[in-house]
């Protein structure tokens, strides 16, 4: 007899982290690995970011925070939705968590119930359909392929639609295919979801900064659905953060508020040294962000060119993220 839960049983290993365990055990063993698996970019986080952290350490703040985040925080987020998004949030809006995949995880869990259906285009990142999971909820997946950029359209968007469909999960930049819709694909499925006011729209957009396109585009700015769009962010990726665990949401009042309540009674408030790191993140000097993205662009270009000397490979021109989708059929 197995003891867990059903909840659990029906749930799949992470495949990247598992992927990244086998790589260390094979490096511990001394042997040269190159690891592909977890999303993460390999520059260090910018000095006056450390800094913030120290400072922070300094002037003791190593108590509990508030569970939604300090206040501080939350308004320079909403500056930086107002300022790169043109997006005007208030910071009771704002739920900081212990990373975006603890945002993305409050999030699913506070507006999806058993039995109902959240679409995911396809390619996804692993951990999407499992998260719907532990809500109880189906999965349902629309498939893109590489002649239309691992981008679902409005037309399949309105075809996967059911009386049971509760949300759409959007990545873009999207993990694991670099695409990036534009604002012309964006209207068009915000044109479809304007047709049904029950579902919600789940705007993962961790990849904003890593972006090689110009300005970034969120269905949020889509007044049609602005009410029904949760953003999903933090400073991992663009600001060379992940291990300081901090994501974020801007969503609805009443979203944000269920969110906070979930949160509140399984960890409570994000780390308050990682809080303050990302505050500075956010309220100071950008151009370490831009170094990076200018960076990552040029591997992005390299490794392109190269896979595509291959013949054998069919492969993919990111605009966004650090991934490369090739097809090897």
């Amino acid at each position: 007899m197995n003891p867990l839960s059903a909840r659990l049983q029906s749930l799949s290993p992470s495949e990247t982290f598992a992927m990244a365990q086998k790589s260390n055990e094979l490096k511990a063993q001394g042997i040269d690995v190159i690891n592909m698996s977890v999303g993460e970019p390999d520059f260090s986080t910018p000095d006056h970011i450390k800094e913030a952290a120290k400072k922070a350490i300094d002037n003791n703040f190593s108590f509990y925070s508030p569970v939604p985040g300090f206040p501080e925080l939350r308004k320079a987020i909403c500056a930086k939705l107002k300022n790169e998004n043109n997006l005007d949030v208030d910071p009771t809006q704002i739920v900081v968590s212990s990373g975006a995949k603890q945002s993305l995880c409050n999030v699913i869990l506070s507006i999806v119930d058993k039995g109902e259906e959240v679409i995911i285009p396809a390619p996804y990142w692993v951990s999407y359909p499992e998260m719907v999971k532990i809500a109880e909820g189906k999965p349902v997946f629309v498939y893109a392929g590489i002649e239309q950029d691992f981008k679902i359209t409005a037309e399949q968007l309105e075809k996967s639609i059911t009386p049971k469909t509760r949300a759409l999960i959007l990545c873009s930049p999207s993990n694991p295919t670099g695409s990036v819709y534009t604002r012309d694909e964006l209207k068009s499925l915000a044109a479809v979801l304007a047709k049904h006011p029950g579902i919600y729209v789940i705007s993962d957009e961790i990849y904003e900064h890593i972006n090689y396109v110009g300005r970034h585009e969120s269905i949020a700015q889509f007044e049609e659905v602005r009410e029904r769009v949760i953003v999903v962010n933090g400073v991992s990726k663009g600001y060379a953060m992940t291990g300081w665990r901090i994501g974020w949401i801007a969503a609805p009042k009443w979203i944000a508020s269920a969110c906070g309540l979930l949160q509140g009674q399984y960890t409570s408030g994000a780390s308050s040294i990682s809080q303050k790191a990302a505050e500075a993140a956010y309220t100071g000097n950008q151009d370490c962000v831009e170094e990076m993205r200018v960076a990552f662009e040029r591997r992005k270009n390299l490794i392109t060119k190269l896979l595509k000397e291959i013949p054998a490979l069919k492969v993919n021109d990111p605009k966004g993220a650090f991934y490369v989708f090739v097809e090897c059929s």
